[in-house]
């Protein structure tokens, strides 16, 4: 199926207290150009990020946004460290036990020691442990982001195919207006040949032959007419191709279409199949402006 370089995705997690958005918007590109903005701490983590997007996209610019903070509804901004409190519980009882004093270690004595609390900032500094869940959101966003292009990328498929339609149909109009060119040649040749020679009819005749001969091979366009009509068989097949429809192939095929137009145009010599070709060719331009956005 066709996909577009153009969307939005977005995915939003919260674990263990620290709470992960991240946002990945794209637009279309020659090449795939992939840009990652990550927290400080997770700088080390960019490579692994755009490797990662680079895996769901081959073409587009992409720029992705990642936050990572503090989960707003945690009960508390920071936590005990439970190894440290009790380090500091015992270095309370050691000095009670050398200083020889009979009271015991009381709560209000630990919470003299601010080393027993972690605040939230060192909790994000764990980037081991919480770079698993950042890299699981932003798969999420990546999907997201996936499924959008190729929704749009569906709707850019069936404007493409029912302008392939129309220009199917003009053409089959301006092969039925080409069989009656060789009649129409032959009497404006006949007329002029005959005001030359005088009427003389055997020099006419001879001399008319001659030029409709030469007329034939100027004029004949069914060659044209037949490979155009098969890039757009190709063309077509290429926008239901579902396992994934090249956006550069489509230019090629777009490109030789083209190339039949303008061929067709330059050895028409009749006004209605000029005009059937004007009308391809707007047809054609709106789709190359399109197929520019599909990767």
């Amino acid at each position: 199926m066709l996909e577009s370089m153009t969307g939005y995705g977005s995915a939003e997690c919260v674990k263990s207290g620290v709470r992960v958005v991240a946002e990945i918007r794209s637009v279309n590109n020659r090449f795939a150009e992939i840009s990652v903005k990550l927290p400080r701490q997770f700088s080390s983590y960019e490579l692994d990020a755009r490797d990662l997007i680079r895996s769901f996209f081959q073409r587009g610019k992409i720029s992705a946004y990642i936050q990572v903070q503090l989960d707003d509804e945690q009960q508390m901004p920071f936590s005990v460290n439970v190894e440290k409190t009790k380090a500091c519980k015992a270095l309370l009882e050691t000095v009670r036990q050398e200083a020889g004093i009979d009271a015991p270690v009381l709560l209000d004595h630990l919470l003299r020691f601010s080393e027993i609390f972690d605040s939230g900032s060192k909790l994000l500094e764990q980037t081991d442990e919480i770079w698993p869940f950042v890299r699981d959101t932003l798969v999420g966003a990546a999907e997201n982001l996936k499924k959008m292009r190729l929704q749009e990328g569906a709707e850019l498929a069936g404007d493409f195919q029912e302008r392939i339609a129309s220009i199917n149909a003009a053409l089959e109009e301006v092969r039925l207006l080409s069989r009656g060119n060789m009649d129409a040649v032959r009497q404006r040749l006949a007329e002029k040949i005959s005001a030359i020679a005088n009427n003389e009819a055997a020099y006419s005749r001879d001399r008319l032959e001659m030029e409709l001969v030469l007329a034939a091979d100027k004029l004949d366009i069914t060659e044209e007419c037949t490979r155009f009509a098969s890039h757009n068989k190709f063309f077509v097949e290429e926008l239901l191709n579902e396992e994934a429809g090249s956006g550069r192939k489509l230019n090629f095929l777009l490109q030789e279409q083209l190339r039949e137009a303008n061929t067709i145009a330059s050895k028409s010599q009749n006004a209605d199949i000029s005009q059937k070709i004007v009308h391809v060719k707007e047809e054609l331009e709106k789709i190359r402006e399109q197929i520019q956005n599909i990767e």
